[in-house]
């Protein structure tokens, strides 16, 4: 039998906890809750879930600095969740690592589906169209993506990315060259659930930072239109 995915659920609210771990319990997760992001952090020592769902406006400790936290030693997936449809909470908590982001109140069939999502890009191969024979790794330049590891290097120092920044640095890479449209680049890292185009945005603007740190500059902006590798 298939050993089924840990799912972590961290919010204040003891009602969502149990509508959102009904619905994940539904779809076949298992389960994990805690009630602020100190005994959130616990739990992650105790068990690496295979993804959070995250509130951000916590006591004790709340949502952003337990992804601070989190991010320190892990790249596990993170879903954000907020009781305010507050674009400075989405902008830091995307360029904080978090994977996706949910306004209260949502539907559980949504936050399942993002779930899901977010989940499928983590397990997917980067280049899922190449044969098994191919090489499962991506230069250019100085920068290096290691497909089978899910390794970023520049210059052979290695860039620690999410999923998704892996995802969508990953689709640049694959055609190097190309003006990708935001609509476009959602298509290729979301897939089916819709985003808007500051998320992308936000997305760039953390791999950018994170190359930076590096003596990298790896997406150049196209006015008007999107992004594109920037090593020609």
């Amino acid at each position: 039998m298939t050993e089924r995915a840990s799912i972590l659920v961290v919010d204040d609210d003891p009602h969502l906890r149990e509508v959102v771990g009904f619905a994940l319990g539904q779809a076949g997760f298992h389960v994990e809750q805690a009630s602020n992001g100190r005994a959130g952090l616990e739990q992650v020592r105790r068990s690496v879930p295979a993804l959070i769902v995250l509130d951000i406006m916590m006591p004790e400790m709340d949502g952003l600095e337990m992804c601070r936290e989190v991010r320190r030693s892990h790249e596990i997936p993170i879903v954000f969740l907020s009781s305010r449809d507050d674009e400075v909470d989405r902008i830091l908590g995307l360029e904080l690592g978090g994977d996706d982001y949910l306004t209260k109140p949502f539907s559980p069939r949504e936050l399942v589906a993002r779930v899901k999502a977010v989940l499928r890009r983590a397990r997917a191969p980067a280049s899922p169209v190449a044969p098994a024979s191919a090489s499962q790794v991506l230069r250019r330049g100085p920068l290096r993506l290691d497909l089978d590891l899910w390794r970023a290097y520049w210059n052979e120092r290695e860039v620690v990315l999410t999923v998704t920044e892996f995802h969508l640095l990953a689709a640049l890479l694959r055609a190097p060259g190309k003006a990708f449209t935001r609509d476009e680049l959602m298509t290729r890292v979301y897939e089916d659930v819709v985003v808007s185009d500051r998320t992308i945005d936000s997305h760039v603007r953390h791999i950018r930072q994170k190359f930076a740190a590096a003596g990298g500059e790896v997406i150049q902006t196209v006015h008007g239109l999107g992004y594109r590798l920037a090593i020609p």
